[in-house]
Order: C-alpha cells, then structure tokens, then sequence
C-alpha cells in the first residue's frame, strides 16, 4: 500500500499539480483546499506520513494546524510552503518540528527530494514510536507474574512507583530474583517512556573501565583513548540508567556518581566542562546494602539518595505457588523459540519443583524450562533433563582431588561459580594470592581483582 501524502494548497491549479506530480512518483496523494478540509481529512482516519502545506489558507495559518496535530499518533514529517515567509515564521515552524520552511515558487525536482528525505525520517520516527509501543506493551507492571500475595505485592508497587516521578530507587532482592525486570518495567511504564533506558552491570567491569564507561572520557584522558567518548550517563540523558550490582562500584566512584545525581551534572574522565543531565537512576544490588554501609564499603551519603525509594524482590522458594503460572510461561516462550510443542507437564515434574529450593530463583527456573523443552521429544515434558540435584544429580560445587566439578543446571551463576573456583585455589595454597595465580594460569593482579570483587579474605 503506498505512503500518504497531504497535500493542503487553497491554489486550484498548484494543489491539482502537486497531487497529480506525486501520484505519479507512488504516493497516495490527498488535497485539502483549506485548514477545514485538512483537518476533516485528518480526522477522518488517514495518517499521512509527509504533509506538504502552504502556510497562508483562507481560513488561517497552517502552523496552528501543524501544532494541533503534532501529538496525534501517526503523526508524520510537515513541510511549510509560503510565499510570503518571514524570519518568525520559519523559528515557530522548526520549533513546531517541520522538517522544512521553503519559499514558493519551489522547483518541483528540488520538492521532491525534501518530500524523498521527510519520508525517509517519518519511517525512522514510527519505527521507534512502534518499538517505544511494544517495549511499553510487553513491560508492565502484570509483567511480574505470579499468583501469591508477594508477587501481587510487588505488581502494586510497580504501578505506584511507575506513576510518580522517581529521581532513583533502590531494587534488592537475591540474584535471578528478576531486579531487570523490575528496572525495564519501572522505565517502560514510568514518565521517562519515551526517553532511553541505559544498563551497565558495575560488577562486570575494573574501576578504571567504568569510570570511562560511566562517564565517558575525553581524547587523551588515558593510554588507548583516541577520541572522545559518551558515557552511559550522558546517553541516559531525559531517560532511565539502570545500575546492576551497585554494591560492587568502588568508594571513589560512588562519590562521583552521588555529585552528578545531586548536581545533575558531571564532567567526563579528562574533560574540564560539566555536563549537565536530567537522568533516573535505578540502582541494584543482591547484597545488604546497609551493612555494607556499617561496614564501611559503601557510602551512606549515596544510599540514602537511593533509598528515596526501595523495592524488595521476594526470592522465588517464598513464593512457590507462582511456579503454576512460571512454568507455563517459560514452556510457551521456548516452544516458540525452539520450534517445540511441549504441552503437558507430568506430576511428578511439578512435584519436584515444588520441592526444590531454587538458589537461582526465577533465572534458574527459566533455564531448567528451556534444557527440558530444547530436549523433549515430544509434548510431555521430560522430567529426566530437570537435574534440580539429589542423591544420584548433584547440585553443589564440589573438589574432588585435583578437579573441581561445578554444576551446569542453572542453579549457580557465572558469578558463583568463579567465585568457588578462586575461593577453592586460595583455599589450596593457603591463602597465598601468588601462588593461587600461578595455579589458575592468570596474573596476580587479575586475581586481586576478583578477591576483591566477591570480598575474598586472602592472607597475602
């Protein structure tokens, strides 16, 4: 079906050429003769996707129709033509958002390239209108599935705090709890929706690494940074940053971060101006964030701007009754993935996953659901790929003699399990961070850094 173009013109013979020249090009070609026929036109349901519009009509000016509409969905690109244009005109027609102020008489190769690259843009504007619409579609507070009073608890919560105007908030909860999500619902459904929503685990990356990540760093700053760079921060600008694992960012840093959520301005690494910001933060931590205040790790003066808010996220074994409406989801997502149609979940499966204690929470489960349906043969669900631990499945890390044998069931974190691998070779060289190094075929200060990271207690 061809693209809509308005085209509104009070000139019989100009409006009557425009048309016929870009139905021949493979528009859809309408003429309004005034602001009463365009907007009949418009009303009556065609979402033209470029408005080419003389601005002086018989009964007013088309820059008053141009701000009528520019909140409509389907809103497309607008063009102003005039033959009589003046320098206030072509401000408020740009700061209405036309996409171009042309004098008349216009030449007609000359008009259809900018319709060509109106086009263009509208295409560019609607496809992240649509992408904006399912993102706000598909995180919602009902996102938080479940049918226990603690899940119904947190899906009240998100609607209240998604309908007030956070500056941050705290998510806490054990890991796989579903703190994203809760992140990507609070962004999509709060008042920052039509702003970007910006996301950086800070337990991913070294103290130096993040910084720059964070704040960006200008040309010359450090060794290897060639040219100026835009941190999250400041890409997080009008939206939402969401900082994972918050617990994990050193003191220097936390400082930093606490100036630009109080000033709402920051400077990058190596950079003399400030940068003025208007950002959400959404930070979150599977740690205790207040003892690790007490304890000195973490700044009390940035947790309490965090904690303005604060959402708990129930641990999954708190609320087993949910794993009715978990399991099903799960099953249906992968099916689709997979190209699968496991259908019915016998009762000895749902028995084991009732008892289950489910260390990595809904991240865990998820994971179970997809190796089982990724190896059904059929619409039962296999009860023998579930490998939730037991007698004959083991579910915790274990050494045997010189091999360490780790669990690949969901149950534990890429996190856990390198945090039990350094543990274990600390624990085999008797603390010594030197040695633990030579035996795992990486460098003392690469293992310092991870010590210092799952707050390891080596002696040297």
């Amino acid at each position: 079906m061809p693209d809509t173009l308005l085209v509104i013109e009070d000139e019989a013979l100009l409006g009557a050429e425009l048309t016929r020249y870009f139905q021949k090009t493979g528009w859809e070609a309408r003429l309004g003769r005034s602001l009463a026929e365009a907007r009949e036109l418009l009303e009556g349901g065609i979402e033209p996707l470029v408005v080419l519009a003389d601005m002086n009509l018989p009964d007013g000016n088309a820059l008053d129709l141009l701000e009528e509409q520019r909140a409509r969905p389907g809103f497309g690109e607008w063009i102003i033509l005039t033959a009589y244009g003046t320098v206030p005109d072509s401000v408020r027609a740009l700061r209405l958002g036309a996409f171009d102020f042309l004098e008349k008489p216009c030449e007609m190769e000359r008009l259809e390239l900018v319709v060509g690259g109106a086009a263009r843009s509208a295409r560019a504007h609607r496809r992240l209108s649509d992408e904006r619409g399912q993102r706000s579609r598909r995180y919602t507070p009902e996102s938080f599935v479940g049918r226990s009073e603690a899940a119904a608890q947190v899906r009240a919560m998100l609607r209240k705090l998604s309908g007030v105007p956070l500056s941050a908030l705290i998510l806490s909860g054990e890991t796989g709890v579903g703190k994203g999500l809760a992140a990507r619902v609070l962004h999509h459904a709060g008042r920052r929706a039509e702003g970007p929503l910006v996301e950086l685990n800070c337990a991913a990356l070294p103290r130096d690494l993040l910084e720059s990540e964070l704040f960006g760093h200008e040309a010359g700053a450090f060794t290897g940074a060639k040219g100026r760079s835009r941190g999250l921060l400041e890409q997080a600008n009008g939206g939402t940053l969401f900082l994972d694992e918050i617990g994990e960012m050193e003191l220097s840093l936390q400082a930093k971060l606490l100036r630009a959520i109080e000033e709402h301005r920051f400077r990058r690494v190596g950079g003399e101006r400030e940068i003025k910001v208007d950002v959400q933060i959404l930070a979150a931590s599977n740690r205790d964030l207040e003892r690790q205040v007490r304890e000195g790790t973490f700044r009390g003066d940035l947790y309490h701007r965090l904690a303005a808010f604060r959402l708990h996220l129930p641990a999954l074994r708190e609320r087993r009754e949910d794993l009715e409406d978990l399991v099903p989801l799960f099953i249906a997502e992968q099916n689709v993935i997979a190209g699968k149609s496991v259908k019915h979940v016998p009762d000895g499966v749902w028995q084991r996953l009732r008892r289950h204690d489910w260390p990595g929470n809904v991240r865990e489960l998820r994971n179970v659901v997809e190796r089982c349906v990724l190896f059904a043969e059929d619409e039962v669900f296999p009860e023998q790929w579930l490998q939730l631990g037991g007698p004959s499945e083991p579910g915790e890390p274990r050494v045997e003699g010189d091999a360490i044998s780790i669990p690949l069931d969901g149950s534990m974190s890429l996190d856990d399990m390198e945090r039990f691998i350094i543990q274990t070779a600390l624990e085999r060289n008797e603390q010594n961070v030197t040695a633990a190094a030579r035996a795992l075929g990486t460098t003392r200060e690469t293992l310092r850094y991870r010590v210092q990271k799952y707050n390891l207690k080596p002696a040297g």
